[in-house]
């Protein structure tokens, strides 16, 4: 009877479970799912991050697949890729550099020496393919790229310089100086080399220093004060010839002057003596008797002067007005001593 209680009792609990909802998941299977899921979701932003390429200003990246580049981005911004290992990035500096040539000692056209030290603006230009040229030639090292541009700089200095002579760099007169022709024959001779080789694109090329060994400095103190003195005997040539004209013009006003004040002078002695015969000939026919005495006085005062002696007829003009009158004697001689 006990085992008969005891089967049926069982079959009552099989029909209970058979007619009810399964019991919920425990907790230690509910853990485990939260788990994976959240280990999965920090798989899937590992390879989102692993896959995201940010490209910021200034710079360029390459996307390498198993070593190799793949593509090249330049645009700012953010990019994506294959994760690591398939693919990976290569960043590369785009900015401005500059690269110093260090003192060269070089000659120039006229057999001379001098020292110069230049400077070279460059950078990689944003060109895929410039930008896959710098990777193959200097391995993306910057620092390498600048020293093969300083030896490139080095030997276009000695080439740029044997076009020019020591004047044309180092002269007193500033109209005569082509600086700025050496420069861009320079940036010329470096620019076409290193973009094909390296490419890199040179964007300035300027000289920071120019100066004179002991010998070339000699030599040209020699030059300068050659040319002074030249320029000296030149101006003093020109002082010269304006000194000459300068008399020239001044004798030539001067005669003209002088023949003007002489033509005026006439004029001026002709009008006054047509004005005094005028006068005379309106005196004359106011008093004829007057007119004569005066005239005679005049004549007198023109002839005779101090300590002159003359033996004249008394009775004839114009020494008649200084005797008294006396008898007509034609034949009498008179002894006048006339004093001014």
């Amino acid at each position: 009877m006990l085992h008969a209680h005891s089967h049926d009792h069982d079959d009552q609990d099989h029909g209970h479970d058979h007619g009810h909802d399964h019991p919920p998941v425990p907790a230690g299977r509910l853990r485990v799912a939260l788990r994976v899921m959240l280990a999965l979701a920090l798989l899937a932003g590992a390879g989102l991050a692993a896959s995201a390429v940010a490209v910021n200003a200034g710079q360029a990246v390459v996307v390498t697949q198993f070593g190799n580049p793949l593509r090249v981005l330049t645009a700012p911004g953010l990019a994506w890729k294959l994760p690591a290992p398939v693919q990976g990035t290569i960043p590369v500096d785009l900015r401005l550099r500059t690269t110093s040539t260090g003192v060269q000692d070089v000659g120039t056209r006229d057999g001379l020496r001098i020292l110069v030290q230049a400077y070279v603006a460059w950078q990689v230009p944003a060109e895929p393919d410039r930008i896959r040229q710098f990777l193959r030639a200097v391995s993306n090292d910057p620092d390498e790229a600048a020293r093969q541009l300083r030896s490139f700089a080095g030997s276009a200095l000695q080439v740029t310089a044997s076009g020019f002579d020591l004047a044309d760099l180092v002269n007193t007169d500033g109209e005569r100086i082509r600086t700025g022709a050496f420069e861009d024959r320079l940036q010329a001779q470096i620019a076409s080399s290193v973009l094909d080789t390296y490419g890199i694109a040179v964007r300035e090329v300027g000289l920071e220093r120019l100066s004179l060994p002991e010998t070339t400095l000699a030599a040209t103190v020699g030059r300068m004060r050659s040319e002074r003195e030249v320029v000296a005997a030149e101006r003093t040539a020109e002082g010269l010839r304006a000194a000459a004209q300068i008399r020239s013009d001044a004798a030539r006003d001067n005669r003209i002057i002088i023949s003007r004040a002489r033509t005026e002078a006439a004029e001026i002695e002709a009008a006054s003596r047509q004005e005094a015969a005028k006068i005379h000939a309106e005196a004359y026919q106011a008093d004829p008797g007057l007119y004569l005495l005066l005239r005679s006085l005049d004549t007198l005062a023109t002839v005779v002067g101090a300590n002159t002696r003359l033996v004249l007829r008394t009775d004839a003009a114009p020494f008649s007005a200084l005797v008294e009158e006396t008898p007509a004697d034609a034949g009498g001689l008179a002894v006048a001593a006339v004093k001014k």
